[in-house]
C-alpha cells in the first residue's frame, strides 16, 4: 500500500469514526501518569487506603462515611489530587456541587493537567458543567480529558458539536453513494 493510500485511510477512519483517535491507536494513561502523585510512602500509602474504604463506603451507599475517609484521605496526603477527586464524587452524590467542584479544580491544578487524576477530574467537572447548563466549559473540560486519553470524553465533544455531526452525516452519505457507484466519475451529479 502505498504513502498516500495509507493517509487517505486513516483520514477517512477519522472522518468515519469520530468517536476512535486518529490513527485508530486508543490513547492510554501510562504507568507513569497513573502514579505520577504516588509517591511510595507510608502517607501515600495510608491515603491510597483511606480512599478504598471511602469508594467501599460510598458503594454501600454510605456517603457520609465515603466523605469521612476522603477527608482523612486528603489529611494525610494534601498533594495527591486522587484523594480530591474521589471526595469531589462523593460531594456531587451528596448534593454539594460547589464543594465537588471546588475540590475537581484542586484536583486540577495538583495533577497539572498529566495522568489519570486529570484525566477524571476534567472528566467530572465537565459532566458537573453540562448538568448546571455550561455547556462552554463543560465542551472544554471534555476537550481536556479527551486529550489525556478518555473515550467518553472524546464521544462527548462529538455529541456536543452539532456541525461535526452534520458533516460527518453528509461526508457518510456521499462515500456511501460513491460506493454504491451513484455517481460517476469527475461528475457531482447522482446517475439517476
Amino acid at each position: 500500500m502505498s504513502d498516500n493510500s495509507a493517509k487517505e485511510d486513516a483520514l477517512l477512519d477519522v472522518i468515519f469514526n469520530p468517536l476512535m483517535p486518529a490513527g485508530g491507536e486508543i490513547p492510554h494513561v501510562s504507568q507513569a501518569d497513573e502514579t505520577q502523585d504516588d509517591d511510595d510512602n507510608e502517607a501515600s500509602n495510608e491515603a491510597k487506603e483511606l480512599e478504598l474504604q471511602g469508594v467501599h463506603s460510598a458503594e454501600a451507599g454510605d456517603v457520609n462515611s465515603a466523605i469521612d475517609f476522603f477527608n482523612k484521605a486528603v489529611q494525610v496526603a494534601p498533594q495527591r489530587a486522587s484523594c480530591y477527586n474521589n471526595r469531589a464524587q462523593a460531594l456531587r452524590l451528596k448534593g454539594d456541587v460547589i464543594g465537588a467542584l471546588d475540590d475537581l479544580d484542586h484536583a486540577i491544578e495538583l495533577s497539572r493537567d498529566h495522568g489519570k487524576a486529570a484525566c477524571q477530574a476534567y472528566t467530572q467537572r465537565a459532566l458537573i458543567n453540562r448538568l448546571e447548563g455550561h455547556n462552554d466549559e463543560a465542551l472544554n473540560d471534555f476537550k481536556m480529558a479527551a486529550s489525556l486519553g478518555s473515550s467518553f470524553a472524546k464521544s462527548q465533544v462529538v455529541r456536543m458539536n452539532p456541525y461535526a455531526a452534520m458533516c460527518n452525516q453528509m461526508l457518510t452519505d456521499v462515500i456511501g453513494r460513491l460506493k454504491a457507484g451513484e455517481y460517476q466519475d469527475g461528475s457531482d451529479e447522482p446517475l439517476n
